[in-house]
């Protein structure tokens, strides 16, 4: 409990004090005689500019221990700063030079005026290095600009710090395509998009935490590596250390007579049994539940599906709160608070960001994202579902790709996205899914006789499929018989079952995908470009 108290004091920092992203945790502890609010308005400080003077003090390495401005928070002063990063273009006339530099924090970055007469020497060598992409260290007074951006600096002195040659820089002064910058991604932060995309899930991430701090969840950390495959599909990473390139040597199971199997006998393996990379937290959030109530888990998940679609990832990210004494309405009241919550956050904290897709990939972005805060989600049942895509598609079969529906029917992207984009216009819950195409944990439905299962699955517009989740089976006996009809082991997963013999309650959770979060609320097409360094089938650079 302390641990996760700890977290929810650094996350929430933000909105309980209004502290900027940009200040450090040595800065919020560290004593002043100046008021709370002019304490929460200074620029960044780092640990050695802290204990330097306002005069620039160079280093071995050409930077200045001058107070540092980050570009996001640059405002007029008489105070001399220095403000570090990487350029994006350079202009040169007879006495000026404008710089315009960008350190991350901010979309547009800084111009830095250079005037040749108010420059030393030095200075005046550096700009004859300067190029796209190197980075640089500039000091000056931040003033009002003359031109179209609202601050620019006066620089008084420039340093290259990293020098960039032009002539193999990847990222020319130009728009490139995604798929291109998938090829760079160790240098794609620097695009606009990638950095405004970076931005806006760093926030999404600490509004996550946020909410479930607040709502009294505790933040639990499940395992990486597991036994268990907890969404009975099969699609799972195997985790060994036999030397597989050593086929031969590879250790053989032997039958209960002794006679050799042809199967590897991973009881001689490094966790001796079969180990796997996890698809899901579910499983071991649903053990803290069963004691601390409330809790959530959020961290890397694995699938190995074959999959090259604009949805899925090998490697993502999940959000899994789990709830004791609470069915599956709490779970979707629940994930509503959450989504309306995070999208909001973001809508305040990032609207340059957002604009910027606004702009130039999602035009009625704002207007979703709008919606998703102020309109209540629509609920739905599966199988009213079911028969307003019937009624839908036999209109004109021919514009569906996929125009047999019926009970049963695995929903698919066009389906979803017709329900939320123009059935509802809005975020729908569709509840009471089909028994048979939901995984085994999920609770039967007693109104239809286990036809059905307790499961719902959240649409959004745009994207599909965001939200998916049920009620638990809290009942020992009908849990292990769903287990024997998938031909689950139940001894490989007796300590799930223990929690339905030592004190169960009813319980439900579900689990959030993190990458589609973010392609949903910027507005990008490919889950790839979510994600820092995308994993998919025959890729794996970086």
């Amino acid at each position: 409990m302390a641990r996760s108290c700890l977290i929810a004091a650094v996350w929430s920092a933000t909105a309980r004090r209004g502290t900027p992203r940009h200040v450090s945790a040595f800065q919020m502890m560290a004593p002043s005689t100046s008021s709370t609010a002019t304490r929460m308005n200074r620029p960044f400080v780092s640990r050695l500019a802290m204990s330097s003077s306002s005069t620039e003090t160079p280093t071995a390495s050409g930077v200045s221990l001058m107070k540092r401005v980050k570009t996001a928070d640059a405002v007029p002063s008489e105070e001399t700063v220095s403000v570090k990063g990487w350029v994006r273009t350079v202009r040169k006339q007879k006495t000026l030079a404008f710089v315009e530099v960008n350190d991350g924090s901010s979309l547009a970055g800084i111009q830095c005026v250079l005037s040749f007469d108010a420059i030393d020497e030095t200075s005046m060598n550096e700009i004859g290095k300067l190029t796209t992409g190197c980075s640089v260290d500039v000091t000056g007074v931040v003033v009002e600009s003359q031109g179209k951006q609202p601050v620019e600096l006066q620089a008084s002195a420039l340093r290259v710090v990293g020098e960039c040659p032009a002539d193999t820089y990847p990222l020319a002064k130009k728009r490139h395509s995604l798929e291109y910058l998938r090829t760079i991604a160790h240098l794609r932060p620097r695009t606009n998009t990638v950095a405004a995309v970076a931005r806006v899930r760093s926030v999404l991430a600490g509004a996550i935490h946020e909410y479930f701090q607040t709502q009294g969840f505790v933040y639990v950390q499940t395992p990486l590596i597991t036994a268990s495959d907890c969404e009975g599909a099969g699609e799972m990473f195997r985790v060994t250390t036999m030397d597989l390139d050593k086929v031969s040597s590879l250790p053989l199971a032997k039958d209960e007579e002794g006679k050799t199997l042809d199967q590897v006998d991973y009881s001689e393996d490094f966790f001796g049994k079969p180990a796997y990379l996890t698809v899901s937290g579910q499983l071991g959030g649903e053990t803290y539940a069963s004691a601390l109530g409330d809790v959530y888990t959020f961290g890397p998940t694995f699938r190995a599906e074959n999959s090259q679609t604009a949805r899925h990832l090998a490697e993502f990210h999940m959000v899994e709160p789990e709830m004791a004494f609470a069915d599956m309405e709490s779970a979707m009241n629940n994930a509503e608070g959450m989504l309306k919550f995070v999208v909001e956050k973001a809508v305040k904290e990032c609207a340059a960001d957002l604009a910027f897709f606004g702009s130039f990939y999602d035009k009625a972005l704002q207007k979703r994202l709008k919606k998703v805060v102020e309109k209540p989600f629509a609920r739905v049942s599966y199988r009213e579902a079911i028969a307003y895509l019937q009624e839908e598609i036999a209109k004109d079969p021919s514009k569906w790709q996929f125009p047999e529906v019926e009970f049963g029917t695995d929903l698919a992207t066009e389906h979803e996205r017709w329900l939320a984009e123009t059935k509802f216009e809005s975020a729908v819950f569709v509840y009471n899914y089909p028994k048979q195409i939901k995984a085994f944990y999920m609770r039967d439905n007693d109104q239809d006789g286990g036809e059905t299962v307790n499961a719902m699955d959240l649409l959004v517009p745009g994207v599909g499929e965001l939200v998916g989740g049920s009620q638990r089976e809290e009942r020992l006996d009908v849990l292990i018989a769903k287990m024997n009809e998938l031909d689950l082991d139940p001894e490989d997963y007796w300590w799930y079952l223990d929690l339905r013999r030592f004190g169960s309650v009813p319980h439900a959770g579900y689990g959030l995908g993190f990458e589609r979060l973010v392609t949903y609320v910027c507005g990008i097409e490919n889950i790839r470009d979510a994600i820092a360094f995308p994993r998919y089938p025959g890729n794996a650079e970086f």
